[in-house]
């Protein structure tokens, strides 16, 4: 959420800002009217306490000397006052409940350094990484995946409908193990603490990271109890610190998680949706980093290699792109995605997002930090990086290791995590 001061002081750069990333002006605006119009009746409501107060007093001093009628005039007058004062209060409580919904609307500027562009097809190569095959030297990875046992699209599909996906044999250890292999990784050589999380979260953990009200459309909701299914494990790690001071010393604070991911968006009609290149439930391993706000494109930098060490790791070329104003998202101020390269469909597969969200999910979930004891506590600033989501990591690891004989040669730093196994076959 951005900061209301930052509107009054500067509304036509947010504005600038904002209409970077697409987004219509009109909300700041109205934000505007609303805080003047607050300002004005928190003034009128002041003066009238102040007249109330001042002729309580008074009312005390004609009842002590006795002087009833001119106390019951003062009365009747001081009545119509606090009527007016209730008015006032029911006034400002409205107008300060549509400023609090207003601002969950306005989107996080990007940082200056982020590239004009209307969409992901903008986005500038940053690096490129690894010898990419042919396109067209590959299967689709949904024909080696069946071949080979490793999925099964119809069987999901009638557990679930279109869009999930049953796994089955070494497919499905194959998932296990990228799991382990992810978090381990990013434990023994990145310095990351593990959480398990709940695998649902409240309204309230939602609304804090962003994904309410700008993605609810997206997210499954479990009705009954008010919970939704977690879009990803940023949500919940997150909020694990919503509404705490950290003392300095813990920041940088670096968490990774596993969690399943369920997200409704499947595309454009039609558009990518064979095999696992856009499902609604897929498995994925996040680095989430709590920073001092002037470490934290500094961080990001650092955790985009986290994310690019994991990819390298599995001996998969690809490119990390940052992400334009028109492709930024909603929350983030600045980011970049990794796609790896898969030969048998012709595709770059964006299989990691990492980004800044610098203090735009702490306002809102309140995670301060603390340099001293008497120091005043200020928001950090938060990141957080996908290392990596499996679907897409699957289906490019299939079409670039499969070998002439129909068999998929498994990358040596996974073995360990699949019992010594070098191919699937």
């Amino acid at each position: 959420m951005i900061a209301l001061q930052r509107l009054r002081d500067d509304p036509d750069g947010v504005k600038r800002d904002i209409a970077r990333k697409g987004e219509p002006p009109d909300v700041v605006d109205r934000l505007l009217a609303a805080d003047a119009r607050r300002r004005e009746l928190e003034a009128t409501a002041n003066e009238l306490r102040a007249r109330r107060n001042a002729g309580n007093r008074q009312l005390g001093e004609l009842i002590r000397t006795q002087r009833r009628a001119e106390a019951e005039a003062l009365k009747a007058e001081l009545a119509n006052v606090s009527i007016e004062v209730d008015a006032m209060t029911g006034g400002l409580r409205d107008i300060e409940e549509s400023i609090e919904h207003d601002l969950l609307l306005v989107p996080n500027p990007p940082h200056a350094s982020v590239p004009d562009g209307r969409g992901a097809e903008e986005n500038p190569v940053v690096r490129e990484w690894g010898e990419r095959r042919a396109e067209g030297s590959s299967a689709p990875h949904w024909e080696i995946g069946e071949r080979l046992g490793l999925f099964d699209l119809e069987r999901g599909a009638k557990l679930a409908g279109s869009g999930f996906v049953l796994y089955t044999g070494v497919g499905a250890r194959l998932q296990r193990a990228l799991i382990g292999f992810f978090i381990d990784l990013h434990l023994e050589r990145h310095g990351y603490r593990e959480v398990w999380p709940p695998f649902v979260v409240n309204a309230a953990s939602a609304r804090g990271t962003g994904q309410l009200p700008d993605k609810e459309g997206q997210m499954y909701v479990v009705e009954r109890d008010g919970l939704y299914l977690v879009p990803t494990a940023e949500v919940p790690v997150t909020n694990i610190y919503r509404d705490e001071i950290l003392p300095a010393g813990e920041l940088p604070l670096n968490v990774v998680a596993y969690t399943p991911c369920w997200r409704r968006e499947a595309g454009a009609a039609g558009r990518d949706t064979r095999g696992l290149l856009r499902v609604h439930q897929f498995e994925k391993v996040e680095m989430v980093k709590l920073v001092r706000p002037e470490t934290s494109y500094d961080e990001l930098e650092r955790l985009t290699r986290d994310a690019e060490e994991a990819v390298e790791a599995l001996e998969l070329p690809y490119r990390t792109v940052e992400r334009c104003g028109g492709d930024v998202g909603f929350a983030q101020a600045k980011g970049y995605d990794l796609e790896a390269w898969a030969p048998g469909v012709g595709k770059w597969l964006e299989i990691s997002s990492c980004s800044n969200y610098t203090d735009f999910q702490s306002r809102r979930m309140n995670i301060r930090y603390r340099d001293t004891a008497d120091a005043r506590p200020e928001l950090v600033h938060t990141l957080n990086g996908s290392g990596l989501a499996l679907a897409r990591t699957v289906a490019a690891l299939l079409e670039t290791h499969l070998q002439p004989d129909g068999s998929v040669r498994v990358p040596a730093a996974l073995r360990p995590h699949l019992g010594g196994l070098e191919a699937i076959r």
